[in-house]
């Protein structure tokens, strides 16, 4: 890893106009003016409740939705004045692997032409593509002899092995993973964990890691980002977040981690009450109405 920056967005704001039942219609902040650069071949995670903001900063890095504010650079560029050859260059760069592996495969293609899409969409060869897509399914722990199967004959964690082929299929230099084993068995996950920390390595790739689950982003990241509706509230090196946090809510999620650090019985380091909705985010520092250090003047 080193300083230099991949992938950078800045002053990042994005909002989703949603209908309630009473047909009256709301904004949703999903990002809030956020701030994130991601180094050269560091892992970072990224972790929070659900409905902080996660999914849609993922997105926006990886320019799969446009941010209404703010802005992404790719290797200092602008993403916005990137040539169309040279985006969609980015876009085959940036690769995704998502929480539902079943999902994101077409069920009635079989996994070596899914694996093998890339390869056709970068032009290689016809006669090679094979090869290469043995290669890449030999790398993540899957028989080659199962290349003309359908997703649906793989389990859970099978199929998102075929995922994480697919993504490396395209020679990317940063994978982003939004919750790749919260949808796994736990002694599924362990493996899958170990399989994308061994294809950072291979492939020299650039991480983004999202999990609900901070022990799973401390065994495998670099650096910790921690968002609250829409914000980041707290950044660090993975070791020092969990030996000195500065953010109550950081000192929450931690609390919340059975055996870790706290007692069992010691209930006032656990958040109070549900996330606010982030349509109506409190004023001045959002975590005051959860905080257990809140003081009219903090």
């Amino acid at each position: 890893m080193n300083n230099t920056s991949i992938l950078a967005g800045t002053d990042l704001v994005k909002k989703f106009r949603i209908s309630s039942r009473n047909e009256s219609t709301a904004l949703l902040t999903a990002l809030d003016g956020v701030n994130l650069n991601v180094r050269t071949g560091e892992t970072l995670g990224i972790a929070g409740e659900s409905g902080c903001g996660k999914s849609t900063l993922a997105k926006v890095m990886a320019g799969l939705m446009q941010p209404d504010v703010g802005s992404v650079r790719y290797r200092d560029v602008l993403l916005t004045d990137l040539a169309k050859n040279d985006y969609l260059n980015f876009r085959r760069k940036t690769q995704m692997i998502f929480q539902d592996p079943f999902s994101s495969l077409n069920p009635r293609m079989r996994i070596g032409d899914s694996i093998s899409e890339p390869l056709k969409i970068a032009g290689m060869a016809a006669i090679n593509q094979r090869d290469e897509v043995v290669r890449i399914m030999s790398a993540v722990g899957l028989d080659a002899g199962q290349i003309n199967r359908f997703p649906d004959e793989f389990s859970g964690g099978q199929r998102q092995r075929i995922g994480i082929a697919r993504a490396l299929a395209a020679a990317p230099e940063i994978l982003i993973a939004d919750e790749p084993v919260s949808s796994l068995d736990i002694s599924i996950q362990a493996q899958i964990i170990n399989l994308l920390m061994r294809m950072k390595t291979d492939f020299n790739l650039t991480m983004m890691i999202i999990s609900h689950n901070l022990m799973v982003l401390r065994h495998i990241c670099d650096r910790i980002v921690i968002m609250y509706l829409g914000a980041i509230v707290e950044s660090a090196p993975a070791a020092r977040l969990f030996d000195r946090c500065r953010h109550p809510y950081t000192e929450a999620l931690i609390a919340a981690i059975p055996g870790f650090g706290y007692s069992p019985h010691d209930s006032t380091a656990l958040l109070k009450d549900d996330l606010p909705s982030p349509t109506n985010i409190p004023p001045g520092c959002r975590f005051h109405p959860r905080c257990r250090y809140a003081e009219s003047m903090c």
